[in-house]
């Protein structure tokens, strides 16, 4: 298979930097299958799967070395119960992950079984990159009301699943509670609206503490107010974009204006020069909006770990929660296509679903487990973000989201530091990302 794409290179700030609010960094823009890939492998069936009796090791594909404990916990459990499989885990960090990823999948080597996200699935699914796991999952009675919804679907591509949901994430509004006893103000709660953060976040601006910090994130800040206002990144369908709307625009302006009208958060500059989740845990911004990801990071840190908690965002015109998750798939072509879906299936199991949630760095995206994930951390409210699950909504993606989503972060710098109106960049943001949806490929039905 021959993998032709340009590249889309994006400004990643932090990945922790593996959590989610990474932007995409050098990743393949366009992947066009050759007329000689166009059929999947003979590997990429369970049917023709040869007999293998003697040991087999599977590749296991990942980028984030901090879960590599609980990943190599997992796979000891599952080793132990099916000897004659070993698994080898290849780490890449997240900054090349794709790039080798794709090369990998060019030259018919790519891990037999390896992590994927949202923003990249359909590009991997509509290729042939992955193998359907629609007809093993019936085979195993396998049920999937199990997962958290809003990731199950996310990784359906046509009428087939291809993979099996491995942990899910929600945004909240992470505060200090210490500025705010300082500043005589009630702590936040569910209750509130972006009037009560705006209040709240000029009151507690400060000398040099700001209020806010109205970070350009997108899965952290303008994901949730865009839908918050009734508004919309990508249609339904998946063929438009709605960044050109007036509800969409609105939800742009909120953050836009908690810089340059209301003063309340640092610049862009200010926040590309120190990282603003560094800025919150020292006690320089009073709220942040953040990930169930950063949880383990305040942890670490003393003045955070004694006066930061978390509470649900403060919510719009209606209450929406943009979820991200990861899942584990399959190479079409890998050799041991039975030995692969045995382990997928470990994977996806309350089990090992269990052990990732005790590490307390993923939420798992089985629902049983997630009470495992609250209880590692008792020193902040976890269990606001499993509640977030109700409101859920999947992370906007198409096929090639890295195009527009890449442009996105770079054209909408510009109406974070005012040097265009809000409307003007996001009707330039949409026709850009229109172009890019008209090439691509039509979702299979």
């Amino acid at each position: 298979m021959q993998l032709d794409h340009s590249s889309a290179s994006a400004p990643a700030p932090g990945k922790k930097q593996v959590s989610r609010r990474a932007l995409l960094a050098a990743v393949p823009a366009a992947m066009l299958l050759t007329a000689a890939a166009c059929g999947k492998s003979s590997g990429s069936s369970m049917d023709s799967e040869e007999s293998h009796s003697g040991p087999v090791t599977l590749t296991y594909g990942l980028w984030d070395a901090t879960q590599l404990p609980a990943m190599k916990q997992i796979i000891a459990e599952f080793e132990k119960a099916n000897p004659k499989i070993k698994i080898r885990t290849a780490v890449t960090p997240w900054e090349s992950y794709w790039t080798k990823l794709q090369t990998a999948a060019t030259g018919g080597s790519a891990p037999d079984v390896f992590w994927m996200t949202l923003a990249y699935f359909q590009l991997y699914a509509s290729n042939d990159v992955l193998m359907p796991l629609t007809k093993p999952i019936a085979e195993a009675k396998l049920d999937m009301t199990q997962y958290e919804p809003a990731i199950t679907k996310g990784y359906t591509w046509g009428k087939d699943v291809y993979a099996l949901p491995k942990d899910i994430d929600s945004i909240g509004l992470w505060y200090n509670k210490k500025l705010f006893a300082q500043a005589g103000l009630r702590t936040p709660d569910a209750s509130w609206k972006w009037s009560d953060l705006l209040a709240a976040a000029q009151r507690l601006t400060k000398g040099e503490v700001h209020g806010i910090a109205a970070t350009l994130s997108d899965q952290q800040t303008y994901y949730n107010t865009i839908p918050q206002n009734n508004g919309y990144v990508i249609s339904p369908d998946g063929k438009k974009s709605g960044y050109d709307l007036p509800a969409t625009i609105e939800g742009l302006q909120f953050w836009t204006d908690l810089i340059n009208k209301y003063h309340v958060s640092p610049t862009l500059q200010q926040m590309t020069d120190t990282d603003p989740q560094q800025m919150f845990g020292s006690g320089k911004i009073a709220m942040y909006y953040g990930g169930s990801w950063e949880s383990i990071a305040f942890k670490a840190i003393p003045y955070a770990k004694e006066n930061v908690d978390v509470v649900p965002m403060p919510q719009g015109k209606v209450a929406k929660t943009v979820s991200n998750g990861l899942g584990n798939v399959i190479y079409s072509k890998t050799k041991y296509p039975q030995e692969a879906w045995k382990f997928v299936q470990f994977l996806g199991s309350k089990r090992a679903a269990e052990i990732q949630g005790e590490t307390g760095a993923v939420i798992p995206a089985t629902k049983s487990a997630q009470a495992a994930w609250v209880k590692s951390t008792p020193e902040f409210n976890l269990q606001t973000f499993v509640d977030e699950f109700q409101t859920n909504y999947p992370f906007p993606v198409s096929v090639n989201t890295p195009v527009w989503r890449d442009y996105a972060t770079k054209t909408l710098a510009d109406a974070w530091t005012a040097k265009r109106p809000v409307a003007t960049v996001a009707k330039d943001l949409a026709k850009q990302m229109n172009e890019a949806l008209a090439k691509e490929p039509g979702r299979p039905s």
